[in-house]
C-alpha cells in the first residue's frame, strides 16, 4: 500500500508546475503559427490582445469571488444571478470592443483564425493538464 502511494506521489511530482509566462509564450507562438501572423502583425496585435486579456481576467476574478459564497435567501440569489449575468455581458462587450480594435490591425480572416487558435490552444492545454490525472485514475482501477 505504501509503495502505491509513493508511486502516485512520485508521478504527481513529475507534472510540471504551471508557469503563466510559459503559458503566454506558448499560446502566442501557437497563435502566430495557426493564424499565419507576420512579425509586424504580431508586434502590433499582441499588445492589444494582452490588454483585452487583462480586462477579461479582472471580470473573471470578480465572477470567481462572487461564486465562492451562496447567498442565504432567494433575493440574494436573484441578485447574485443578475450580477453574474451583467459580468458575462461585460466580458462580451470587452471582447467585441477589442475584436473591433484588432480588425484595424490584422485582417478579419486572420482574427478569425486567432480566435479559433486560442480556443484550440486552451482545449489542448486542458487535455494535457488533465491527462496525467486520468492516467493515474485508470492505473488505480
Amino acid at each position: 500500500m505504501a509503495f502505491v502511494v509513493a508511486m502516485q506521489t512520485h508521478a504527481q511530482d513529475k507534472r510540471p508546475k504551471f508557469s503563466p509566462e510559459k503559458f503566454k509564450a506558448d499560446m502566442e507562438q501557437f497563435i502566430v503559427k495557426e493564424a499565419c501572423l507576420t512579425p509586424e502583425e504580431s508586434a502590433k496585435f499582441f499588445p492589444v490582445y494582452d490588454e483585452m486579456q487583462k480586462k477579461q481576467r479582472a471580470v473573471f476574478s470578480r465572477m470567481r469571488r462572487m461564486g465562492r459564497v451562496k447567498p442565504t435567501d432567494e433575493e440574494g440569489c436573484r441578485e447574485a444571478i443578475e450580477k453574474r449575468d451583467r459580468l458575462e455581458l461585460d466580458l462580451k462587450q470587452i471582447q467585441q470592443t477589442y475584436h473591433n480594435k484588432m480588425m484595424t490591425i490584422i485582417p478579419a480572416s486572420k482574427l478569425f483564425d486567432v480566435i479559433k487558435a486560442e480556443d484550440k490552444f486552451h482545449r489542448r492545454m486542458m487535455n494535457r493538464y488533465n491527462r496525467p490525472q486520468r492516467q493515474n485514475k485508470h492505473k488505480d482501477n
